[in-house]
């Protein structure tokens, strides 16, 4: 029998990602739990064994059971992932404290800070469970292409190294990679910060500025990306892998990112709320960006991309005087000290 055949897993959050993961998951053996807040919505998906909102097109695997109870589906769980957008993750805490068992293990594939105080998701999970096992589950992968099987490669975080890897076995699958590190800080600042950067170069299509200015965009994010992260603590070998320069990479070019499409709709002239309408979904970028400049500016660091697409994201500039802001900075070299000791 393997590991995954014998824990119990419930994953929080039936969006496209928490659809996604939880099919891999009980397609991989597990007994796995989808809960979703919506009752109608998991009733109906329970039914047709498709998520009609988010993943009309993939069948769900039979054995996956689907669940509007929070509190039956959490005290069945030996294992829990958390896939919900990050302005609803604390109070999910709150909502699942009571009742997780003593040994469960909390994972989660959130990408993000909590609005309003910049601070980690980890933090979050280190005040309300301080001894519990956690680990963060981040990288390149779009949830569609990973419903269809198509090959994807993950990394599992955590200072718990048994955890980590545990988590990275009930995912791992032939067409789904998982690999483990315990720098958490920066496995969770490269899955936040990329969504902020893939609006720059989002705009930057839209606006048909060119390959070029493309790849222009994303080496000088990920070089924001580096210098708040050393910074923070991270290492720069995390966010030079999967949950840096490989999300980034996906994020800023994938026209399944919901980041980047909303950069092309800024850069076609849409406005900032049709467009988001217009996708439909949850876009964390709106309020990751002002969580990333508060820790820059805490830290004295300056970003001037993530700055600009904050102030295009509060509708103070538009993408054009953003771009014109970008191109007369002064010149300067590449790197002015090395990133990391």
């Amino acid at each position: 029998m393997t590991t995954s055949q014998r824990v119990a897993i419930a994953v929080l959050g039936a969006g496209s990602w928490g659809t996604a993961l939880a099919a891999l998951l009980a397609r991989n053996g597990g007994p796995t739990t989808l809960w979703g807040r919506d009752s109608a919505a998991m009733a109906e998906m329970a039914l047709t064994r498709r998520n009609r909102r988010y993943l009309p097109e993939q069948e769900l695997p039979s054995t996956l059971q689907i669940s509007s109870d929070l509190q039956a589906t959490v005290r069945a769980a030996e294992l829990v992932l958390i896939v919900t957008p990050s302005h609803a993750f604390h109070d999910l805490l709150d909502q699942i404290a009571s009742d997780l068992a003593p040994d469960v293990g909390i994972a989660w594939a959130t990408k993000g800070f909590e609005p309003g105080t910049g601070r980690f998701l980890h933090e979050l999970v280190a005040e309300k469970f301080p001894q519990r096992a956690a680990a963060i589950v981040t990288g390149p992968s779009f949830a569609r292409e990973v419903a269809q099987g198509l090959p994807t490669a993950v990394t599992v975080h955590s200072t718990d190294h048994a955890f980590a890897q545990q988590v990275a076995a009930l995912l791992h699958a032939s067409t789904f990679r998982a690999y483990t590190g315990s720098d958490v800080i920066g496995a969770e600042l490269g899955g936040a910060m990329k969504n902020v950067l893939a609006v720059a170069t989002g705009v930057a299509d839209g606006m048909q500025l060119g390959l070029n200015a493309r790849a222009g965009l994303i080496t000088r994010g990920l070089n924001e990306m580096l210098r708040l992260g050393v910074a923070l603590g991270a290492r720069a070998e995390t966010l030079m892998g999967l949950a840096g320069l490989g999300d980034l990479v996906l994020t800023c070019t994938g026209d399944l990112s919901r980041n980047r499409r909303l950069g092309l709709a800024l850069g076609c002239g849409t406005s900032l709320n049709d467009a988001i309408a217009e996708i439909g979904q949850v876009v964390e970028s709106v309020q990751t960006v002002d969580e990333v400049m508060r820790l820059a500016h805490r830290h004295q660091i300056e970003l001037p991309i993530s700055a600009g697409v904050q102030r295009v994201l509060h509708e103070e500039i538009t993408p054009a005087e953003g771009l014109r802001t970008l191109l007369a900075r002064q010149q300067k070299p590449e790197y002015t000290a090395p990133l990391a000791h």
